[in-house]
């Protein structure tokens, strides 16, 4: 089974805003397009991954993320994460009734295509299913495949919300790179621990972080 991802991208500049003890306002945009950048060219890379498509009204991100391969969707609910993912998946619903559709996030830098392949080959045998984050509170990937109904319920807590609602939690060995979102300055520094991808360093670079 291949899949096709939808990776939501909010506004550059409104972007991480809880990396504001760690990049100021004039670094975060260039992080969050970094982190975004790393996490579709990983993707891509992916074997289980028939293309990505990004719900952004983001013009210099739309453009960039274009550039690497990935299809954009605008966000015309314009009503949060959750509505986003909903309505790109509708998108590629109504040219692939039978698609199975992962909605995966955008800030995962150390991104592997391996145990990204790991996580979709579960998340196959199941009508839909999710990853929980490093943090095991939130989630990284939602999938609904053969044509299911993705139903996304992301935000604070929502691996507790995807359990309830029926989806099962994935739990494949050996994926720290699928989990490891970034929010905050020490999720950033357990990235760049695990190892990001070539843009991220390069921003990273300006922050004089330290690994811990």
């Amino acid at each position: 089974m291949q899949w096709t991802l939808v990776v939501p991208l909010k506004p550059l500049a409104q972007a991480k805003s809880r990396l504001s003890d760690t990049a100021d306002d004039g670094l975060r945009p260039g992080l969050a397009l970094a982190f975004a950048q790393d996490t579709v060219a990983a993707a891509l890379e992916c074997p289980s991954v028939r293309d990505v498509v990004v719900v952004t009204n983001d013009a210099l991100a739309a453009r960039e993320l274009a550039t690497l391969g990935a299809g954009i969707v605008p966000d015309l609910p314009r009503g949060g994460l959750n509505a986003a993912l909903a309505h790109a998946a509708t998108v590629v619903g109504s040219s692939r009734p039978t698609a199975s559709v992962a909605a995966l996030n955008a800030d995962l830098p150390a991104l592997r295509p391996p145990e990204l392949a790991r996580v979709l080959d579960a998340a196959a045998a199941f009508p839909r299913a999710f990853l929980a984050d490093a943090a095991a509170l939130g989630t990284t990937l939602l999938a609904a495949s053969r044509g299911r109904e993705l139903r996304p319920l992301f935000g604070p807590g929502s691996r507790a919300r995807h359990r309830a609602s029926g989806a099962v939690e994935l739990c494949p060995e050996a994926v720290d790179s699928v989990r490891q979102d970034v929010d905050t300055g020490d999720d950033l520094r357990a990235a760049l621990a695990l190892g990001v991808g070539p843009r991220t360093a390069a921003v990273a670079a300006r922050l004089l972080i330290t690994e811990q």
